[in-house]
């Protein structure tokens, strides 16, 4: 089959979070499976100043509301696979991605609906015709429309999967402020008081909708887990299936790791408290091998449960343990983290900021991984954390819930301790009953860690889940 990738970052290239993981392992497992893949993005700044690259085709030009758009289709051969980059400078060479610094860029609904509609331009200048083209999130959303209002019929036998990352994040805009859709004769039945909801159009118009666990895609059938999508994902409900993600285990693995002090597999656990060691050490905390460390690397939002945590930190220190949180984001949860770092020197401490090497070290060097969500649609850190012997503490939602097994709910085959209700009492029962086994059941917990370290969530098995989706719409 012919699949090309729409979508908006792409690991080793640029990233902001885990849809680029996605963005590179999908399309590599796809083609190590024997598929024809083409990935088609935009031509960002960062990835202008690192490749000079030459032009696919001549100059291209599309029309819109009386503007005109000039642009140029960039080429690079990336692991076998061609991708082509939209190059439209006024949009897409700047600094960020989506965003200056914090606040998002305003024309973000103009700049991706001009990819969308250039990305079907390109593909016929570029003479490619898809059997499937893959849209990922938002900003791939209207693809899917815009292919289905095609008047050439060029894409008559094209079929398109779009699929949700984080429902979170759904593109909502004025239509006022989108001049590539603004006249567009079909627009309007996508327009509610004046605004348009981008993952709305992709789920309404894309032939199949995909999303990232199979337990995510049930919450998205439901009120209280749909972000306001509900009525509209439960009519396509017979076209929606939930893939859970893999986990990319050359990167993460660490009996190879390059930026770990000492790396250890199942017969070497032994080795890991001397990654447990230097994490102590690199954030200024006692070393002490016996006392348990909890570990958390994330972005610091409201999704990822710091309405849970940060009410229970005073009682979580009257534990015998230590803390570790590194990330960036909301500047009053830093500034809280920051104040509660500098009150508990000796247990508690924050990086504000993030590096692979922290990421890495924290995995390896921490006795558990917490990642509390309010909604994880797959997560990636819980599969890190199991191959890497370090238990998760998580909450039951998305897939977290898929990939991690609680220990009171299977004692036999437990990799972790899961708690269900959204409230901070529940996320520190949780604590306690983790900190309570590692202290009085250490051989439950080694047996725990070897579980989890030979626990494999591949995309070899997402690809093949995938591919099994395309084969019934080709």
């Amino acid at each position: 089959m012919n699949i090309v990738f729409a979508i908006s970052e792409v690991e080793d290239l640029v990233k902001t979070g885990g849809l680029a993981d996605v963005g590179k392992a999908l399309p590599l497992a796809l083609r190590d499976a024997g598929e024809n893949i083409t990935i088609i993005m935009p031509y960002y700044k960062a990835i202008a100043d690192e490749y000079a690259l030459a032009d696919a085709c001549s100059q291209q030009t599309l029309f819109a509301e009386g503007k005109v758009y000039h642009y140029s289709i960039k080429q690079l051969s990336w692991n076998d696979i061609t991708i082509y980059f939209i190059d439209y400078p006024e949009y897409f060479n700047r600094d960020g991605l989506y965003s200056s610094t914090y606040d998002a860029y305003e024309d973000n609904a103009e700049r991706f609906s001009f990819f969308c509609g250039s990305a079907l331009h390109a593909l016929q200048a570029l003479s490619i015709q898809p059997d499937i083209i893959h849209c990922h999130d938002w900003h791939a959303a209207m693809l899917p429309f815009l292919l289905r209002n095609e008047q050439t019929g060029y894409f008559a036998n094209t079929q398109t999967v779009f699929t949700i990352h984080n429902a979170a994040f759904q593109g909502v805009h004025k239509l006022d402020a989108i001049p590539f859709l603004r006249h567009h004769p079909a627009i309007l039945s996508q327009v509610h008081g004046g605004y348009i909801n981008m993952l709305q159009t992709g789920i309404a118009y894309a032939s199949k909708i995909t999303t990232v666990s199979p337990n995510y895609a049930k919450e998205l059938l439901t009120d209280l887990g749909s972000h306001g999508l509900h009525d509209r994902l439960v009519t396509r409900k017979n076209d929606l299936v939930g893939i859970l993600n893999g986990c990319d285990y050359g990167q993460w693995n660490p009996a190879d790791d390059h930026f770990l002090p000492e790396n250890y597999t199942v017969d070497t656990l032994h080795n890991k408290k001397v990654c447990k060691t230097a994490l102590q050490r690199e954030c200024d905390l006692p070393e002490n091998a016996d006392i348990p460390v909890i570990g958390m690397v994330c972005r610091l939002t409201e999704q990822k449960g710091f309405g849970y945590i940060m009410p229970i930190l005073d009682e979580l220190m009257h534990h015998n343990v230590q803390m570790v949180i590194v990330g960036t984001g909301d500047p009053s949860v830093c500034m809280d983290l920051g104040e509660f770092a500098q009150q508990h020197p000796s247990q508690f401490a924050f990086v504000n900021g993030f590096s692979i090497q922290h990421a890495h070290l924290v995995e390896a060097g921490a006795d558990f991984f917490l990642m509390p969500s309010q909604f994880e649609p797959c997560g990636l850190n819980q599969m890190y954390s199991l191959a890497y012997g370090t238990i998760p503490i998580v909450r039951a939602v998305g897939g977290l819930k898929d990939t991690v097994i609680d220990q009171v709910a299977d004692k036999q085959n437990a990799t972790g301790f899961v708690f269900k209700a959204p409230t901070p009492a529940a996320l520190l029962s949780c604590i306690r009953r983790a900190l309570l086994f590692y202290y009085e059941h250490p051989v439950g917990y080694r047996e725990m860690q070897i579980r989890g370290m030979n626990t494999r969530f591949t995309w070899e098995d997402a690809a093949k889940a995938y591919l099994k989706l395309y084969r019934t719409m080709v």
